[in-house]
């Protein structure tokens, strides 16, 4: 009885395993043109059936392969950890598989959000890897302009802020240069450490870091107040790719995804306030204050 209840998992691995295999094709060699084929032909429901039977015996791979992994751990063989983190990503292409059927004519057309807009791709564009890494990262986008809340992309990206992560440093390049129209921008406290993470700030260095504020990144723009020493600057930053350089002093920065940055900061002006003197006459008062030179100009716009 022992010895049976041994083979339990491998008899349910191999029943997965069949299964699996057994399927017309894979989902991960899926593409969206095929989908849409498969849909023309036997339907939307029948297509829908067979990629959520292949998502339960990819769960069930998962889970049975966990046994086996504690099975031979107890023997004294040293085994991978299976599961955890793909048992998560399967859960997200879960999700991300049952909303793209229930588009508008069948299709697979995503409602207009910032996260779409931000994040190219066709559905299932480099298979169920890809469709699962493009949904995680229009949810984050979403949750960091303030579209939606919550969710398991906003789980992911904040873990991933808080450690510099490549995760939450790709969501902050999607919305540092995208279309700010479509795409929006992140704002507040969560610009600060946005832009701390993306500027590679958050790395051990010699140098103090400084203090940020009144932060706006979106747009091909990054905008704020910089605090060095108890002195506070404004600052603009645009994208190299969009922007020609500045007229004026400014320096190139780089930011951790390697796009080109432009930095400006506030420059003295003189400020001319006009009034009256007691004669009557039109005078100044002018004063010298620091103020950011306007944007350049977009190369789409030349």
């Amino acid at each position: 009885m022992k010895y049976i209840k041994h083979l339990i998992p491998c008899l349910s691995l191999l029943f997965c395993l069949i299964l699996l295999f057994s399927l017309p094709v894979s989902a991960a060699d899926l593409t969206e043109a095929e989908v849409e084929q498969a849909v023309a032909e036997q339907g939307k429901d029948a297509v829908t059936g067979n990629i959520f039977i292949w998502f339960l015996c990819a769960i069930g791979f998962l889970k049975v392969s966990q046994k086996i992994d504690s099975f031979l751990s107890s023997l004294g063989i040293n085994v991978g950890n299976t599961g955890g983190n793909m048992m998560g990503e399967l859960l997200i292409a879960g999700r991300s598989l049952a909303g793209a059927f229930h588009g508008h004519g069948g299709g697979f057309r995503h409602a207009a959000s910032p996260g779409a807009a931000a994040v190219d791709g066709s559905f299932l564009s480099g298979g169920l890897a890809g469709a699962v890494g493009r949904q995680a990262e229009r949810s984050a986008v979403n949750a960091a302009t303030g579209y939606s809340e919550g969710g398991i992309g906003n789980s992911l990206y904040q873990s991933s802020l808080k450690k510099g992560g490549a995760f939450a440093n790709q969501v902050v390049g999607d919305i540092a240069r995208g279309d700010y129209g479509k795409v929006g921008s992140i704002t507040g406290a969560d610009a600060v450490k946005a832009f701390a993470a993306y500027m590679g700030l958050n790395e051990a260095n010699d140098e103090p870091v400084p203090n940020y504020t009144n932060m706006e990144i979106g747009g091909g723009r990054i905008t704020g107040s910089e605090t060095i020493d108890g002195t506070s600057t404004d600052f603009a930053m645009y994208d190299s790719e969009q922007y020609v350089a500045p007229s004026g002093d400014y320096e190139t920065v780089q930011s951790v995804d390697g796009a080109t940055w432009y930095k400006q900061y506030a420059q003295d002006t003189v400020e001319r306030r006009p009034y009256t003197d007691d004669n009557g006459n039109i005078a100044y008062h002018e004063s010298i204050v620091q103020v950011v030179p306007p944007a350049p100009a977009r190369k789409d716009r030349i």
